[in-house]
């Protein structure tokens, strides 16, 4: 038997904050034995946790307890991780005690917990290509998103016969706290959600399994209801950079086109992380007619308006005040139109933080129109840059941070032997784009990568450029200081 593999997980949880002790011993070697059956078993030196639960996942695999494809291995995965974290209640209890001492006492337990049983999947993440790109827009990070595993084939295949299930609603509902997990669904039996309250009502905080940044964290209503952008929206994200002062917190715009990828649950996502937008100064004040509140346009391809001041209320009022008049209003000069057949264009995508004393908030002004011309969004990835990104820009990338798609890591690679004149496979959908670097640049074995990542961050920064509503060229600041005006 994998016995010296299992004790010494079993040391590990004991040691853990879980709520077993020494006396438990033999009740969760057996509790182990269960999941993975007993026989001649897959062995490991390492005492990471990480590395014990994959020895006895292929364990249970060799033993014919699951089968060997990826959702079964996940689902056992997060069932043996369960024994090393502590149950809901005692998670939340030692979030709020160790608050009593500062919030980012707090912050630093769970997130080190949420690594340690491993709901953050590190591993995963340092698989991602990270790099940073000066560029016309700034200093922009870029990152090709590796984390996050393949669709499970079988799973993909099994969907077209399995009875649909509406339990948990979607993958953000509080029910997913401790769910063993389906084929295509994820396992979340490690999975624990910090309960705090925000406009009187109870919300949800947890980590992101496959973060984008430092200590990514997710804010989800308890009730299951679509994403909205109102007052209520500013808040509370107001409210929860007052209770954890060393986070930013933001919401996905609440439309399709300009919104995130979920839609139907009323969530924001923030961490601890300095955007490039955060660093961007602002380009000249305006007045919004609101005492306790400066304000002015950011220098960003995106059109941003900050927000500042040392108390929420004047920037919950201010911000209300911007959101109303940007809702209804239009300015054909632009292709800004407010409504076309009834239909609704216009949000704002905000931003909370805090700097110093004071508290900062970020408008972030929204259009989803799609024309003949821009089939896909007027403001939205052209079509001559979806080479790189063709995906919705959401609350990240508006912040100056690409999720770029795995596709590109294989796609690049075939594009830097083109450049080197290697034989290659490079996409017909990257070829006028590498000719332009050709030509641009004289290219060799030492600079090809550069050469790469640079146009890469140059196309990004376009990208935002397209998605920003009032231009950052003449006409376009003329047309936004009309819109400032009538606010």
């Amino acid at each position: 038997m994998a016995q010296d593999t299992i004790q010494t997980f079993i040391d590990r949880v004991v040691q853990s904050p879980a709520p077993y002790t020494e006396m438990d011993r033999q009740y969760v070697t057996n509790r182990i034995f269960a999941l993975i059956g007993d026989g001649d078993a897959q062995t490991t030196t390492s005492a990471d946790p990480i590395d014990l639960v994959a020895a006895m996942v292929e364990t249970a695999v060799t033993n014919g307890k699951i089968e060997d494809a990826p959702s079964p291995r996940e689902i056992l995965e997060s069932q043996l991780m369960d024994f090393m974290t502590p149950l809901p209640s005692a998670v939340n209890r030692g979030f709020w005690d160790r608050y009593q001492q500062s919030p980012s006492a707090a912050t630093d337990w769970f997130y080190q917990l949420s690594k340690a049983n491993n709901y953050i999947k590190t591993r995963n993440i340092a698989r991602n290509v990270v790099f940073p790109a000066q560029t016309p827009a700034g200093k922009l990070e870029i990152t090709i998103n590796l984390s996050k595993p393949e669709k499970d084939p079988k799973a993909i295949a099994a969907a077209q016969t399995q009875t649909q299930v509406s339990y948990p609603l979607d993958q953000l509902c509080m029910t997913n706290e401790g769910y063993l997990g389906r084929l295509g669904y994820p396992a979340r039996s490690n999975h624990r959600i910090i309960r705090m309250m925000l406009g009187g009502e109870t919300w949800g905080f947890q980590y992101s399994p496959y973060a984008y940044f430092a200590e990514h964290a997710i804010f989800l209503a308890k009730e299951h209801r679509p994403m909205v952008i109102n007052q209520h929206t500013f808040t509370n994200l107001l409210e929860i950079v007052r209770q954890l002062p060393t986070y930013f917190v933001g919401s996905n715009a609440d439309l399709p086109i300009v919104g995130g990828s979920m839609l139907t649950h009323d969530h924001y996502q923030g961490g601890k992380h300095t955007f490039p937008m955060m660093l961007a100064p602002v380009d000249r004040g305006i007045a919004l007619g609101v005492t306790g509140v400066t304000a002015g346009i950011v220098q960003w391809p995106m059109t941003d308006i900050r927000l500042r001041g040392t108390q929420p209320e004047p920037l919950i009022t201010a911000a209300t005040k911007v959101l109303k008049s940007w809702i209804d209003y239009s300015d054909e000069s632009v292709d800004v139109r407010a409504y076309t057949d009834g239909t609704r264009h216009h949000t704002i995508t905000p931003i909370a933080y805090r700097d110093g004393a004071d508290y900062v908030l970020d408008l972030v002004l929204r259009d989803n129109q799609t024309s003949a011309q821009y089939p896909d969004g007027i403001f939205h990835p052209h079509q001559d840059v979806q080479h790189i990104k063709r995906e919705n820009i959401g609350l990240i990338e508006v912040m100056g941070r690409a999720i770029l798609p795995a596709r590109l890591k294989a796609e690049m690679a075939e594009v830097s032997k083109y450049l080197l004149d290697q034989p290659n496979q490079i996409a017909p959908m990257h070829q006028a784009w590498a000719d332009g670097l050709k030509q641009a640049n004289t290219i060799t074995e030492a600079n090809v990568t550069a050469v790469v990542h640079q146009a890469i961050g140059n196309t990004f920064a376009r990208v935002l450029a397209d998605a920003g509503v009032f231009k950052r060229d003449a006409q376009g600041q003329a047309a936004l200081d009309k819109f400032i005006a009538q606010v």
